[in-house]
């Protein structure tokens, strides 16, 4: 699922050719990884007398430092920072073709959903780290040794397998370290301008909550593991979201967002900008609150690029994450496609974790090496209009035995093939006033009065699992109908995008020339993830369009007891 809320969440180096050297940089090593890799070769040596002894250990320890600052009409209501170190260890036991990690076939696949991570002590302190790893490991330890004894007895009286693959691919060992970076941040400049920011949104007293949010942060990961990988990266994130929400007379909340992401704090928007974008903001919910509530819709409409990249998302992405071919419960769509036609001839899917920045923007799904110590490497899903191949970690499956850097986790949760940064790619396209021509011609003939144009979208989920309708579900907060007679465009509220995969990609139609870039945090087995999905504007022939949820309470009865943002 992914979000552009970050609240929920509180959300090109050439690689190959210099892994191949086994060395990126030379800076000091640090304490934490001296702690990681002494404990690692004590605990590897010391279990090779177990009757099951582990035969792959990782440690990883992910320490983060932040800042994050709220304010609400005018006024700061939360003021936080923090340091926090997590260790995450995998102990496998077994051997890389069938170890303690195989779904034990008859209940749910067990690869998420729950956090295990601990914590480690903030001071450098080898021999204190190290007591943490070793708590850690022996609980990891005693947990799959017993849990692979499970994985043989289910594997000895169910049917065969669908795949045939191991549980865990064999790769090359990367060695990288980089210099530590420190957060540097100007909390009091920020608190000003979010105060100043925060209270424009009491130019309407209907608009109920006006927050603007900031976030900067400075992540140390760290990372070995028992074939060699070494691995310290230190990145830097920033992040500012300003929301509004409003209610309409039948309950209905309406809310607006506007979402800034950046590497350094100086490449967000300037101040001026953003209070442009929080002033247009007001005037849209006004609108919103008093627009015609949307009927149950079918016929063409226009997707924006962030609203494509967010459908991809959904309705694509997380249906080629690798280890849904190897669950047994999930639908595994596209696990049969690989070769056949998919998409239109002219699109071309792409995920580049590599990739800094597009279209003047930061990504959000920029990462260096994934969470297994694999080089984060481009990966062609899907070449002129052709399904070519699936996102991997290090679970592989039968058509594809090895990573591609696709093995991704929130501290404290275990890895899983996921998304990084999608790129929709056409190499046909038309200018955006052409689309809204060909939306007209087709409504025209379908006989509907009007199309729809989707704008802005909160998010999204979809279904994968195969006992329930395998279908998605986009999440717009701006919606405009498009007249076929040429009649303005008129707001419209209460719709939610909705269809199934195979069905709803044979109907897009063309592209538009430009391209939009959402940048958010996908939340699913392996907790939430920073991505981004970036796409050109797509007209699409039909799609299917419910009434959103809406509360059945009423707008407040009283006004607010004093002007927002002001004291009596």
């Amino acid at each position: 699922m992914l979000q552009r809320t970050l609240r929920i969440i509180l959300v090109c180096l050439a690689l190959q050719s210099i892994v191949a050297s086994g060395v990126f940089a030379q800076t000091k090593q640090s304490p934490v990884l001296e702690a990681m890799q002494t404990e690692m070769q004590r605990t590897m040596t010391n279990l090779k007398t177990e009757p099951n002894p582990p035969y792959f250990i990782s440690y990883a320890i992910t320490e983060t430092q932040y800042v994050t600052l709220t304010a609400s009409f005018g006024k700061i209501v939360i003021d936080d920072s923090n340091r926090t170190r997590t260790l995450d260890v995998e102990v496998r036991v077994g051997n890389y073709d069938l170890d303690n990690k195989r779904q034990i076939r008859g209940t749910n696949f067990e690869m998420g959903g729950f956090s295990r991570g601990a914590s480690v002590p903030l001071d450098d302190d080898i021999g204190a780290i190290r007591t943490a790893i070793w708590a850690t490991t022996d609980r990891q330890y005693k947990a799959a040794a017993e849990r692979y004894l499970k994985v043989v007895s289910n594997r000895a009286v169910k049917v065969k397998e669908e795949d045939s693959s191991g549980d865990f691919s064999k790769e090359k060992p990367a060695a990288y370290s980089e210099p530590l970076q420190k957060l540097v941040v100007n909390s009091d400049a920020w608190r000003e301008r979010l105060r100043r920011l925060s209270a424009l949104f009491s130019s309407d007293p209907k608009i109920y909550s006006g927050e603007v949010y900031f976030r900067a942060e400075v992540i140390h990961r760290y990372f070995v593991n028992s074939e060699g990988t070494v691995i310290q990266t230190s990145d830097s994130y920033v992040r500012a979201f300003a929301q509004g929400r409003t209610k309409a007379d039948d309950g209905m909340s309406l809310p607006l967002f506007r979402s800034y992401f950046a590497f350094a704090a100086d490449s967000l928007p300037s101040e001026a900008v953003m209070r442009k974008e929080i002033l247009e903001m007001t005037t849209l919910l006004a609108k919103l609150r008093t627009a015609p509530l949307m009927e149950t819709y079918s016929g063409p409409a226009i997707l924006s690029g962030e609203a494509s990249g967010v459908f991809f998302h959904e309705i694509f992405g997380h249906r080629i994450e690798g280890h849904r071919q190897k669950d047994v419960n999930s639908s595994q769509t596209f696990k049969n496609l690989v070769g056949e036609r998919i998409l239109p001839e002219f699109i071309d899917v792409e995920f580049e974790p590599a990739l800094r920045s597009l279209a003047g923007q930061n990504l959000a799904g920029y990462f260096k090496f994934d969470d297994e110590g694999i080089p984060g490497q481009k990966v062609t899903t899907v070449k002129n209009g052709v399904f070519r191949e699936f996102l991997m970690s290090r679970a592989p499956i039968d058509q594809m035995p090895n990573s591609n850097g696709h093995g991704r986790r929130q501290a404290g949760f275990p890895v899983v093939a996921r998304q990084s940064n999608l790129l929709v790619k056409a190499a046909k396209t038309v200018p955006f006033d052409t689309l809204r021509t060909m939306l007209r011609a087709e409504c025209k003939r379908q006989g509907k009065e009007y199309g729809l144009y989707f704008v802005e979208i909160q998010g999204g989920f979809t279904f994968t699992n195969r006992t329930m309708p395998n279908a998605f579900n986009v999440l717009p907060l701006l919606v405009y109908k498009i007249f076929t007679d040429g009649r303005p465009d008129e707001v419209v509220r209460g719709v939610d995008l909705i269809g199934t995969p195979l069905t709803t990609f044979k109907q897009i139609t063309v592209a538009g020339n430009d391209m939009g870039v959402f940048n958010g945090v996908c939340g699913a087995e392996s907790g939430g993830v920073p991505v981004s999905a970036s796409s050109p504007s797509l007209l699409v022939n039909v799609i299917e369009a419910q009434k959103k949820a809406k509360s059945q309470a009423k707008p407040p009865i009283l006004g607010f007891p004093t002007e927002p943002g002001k004291t009596n």
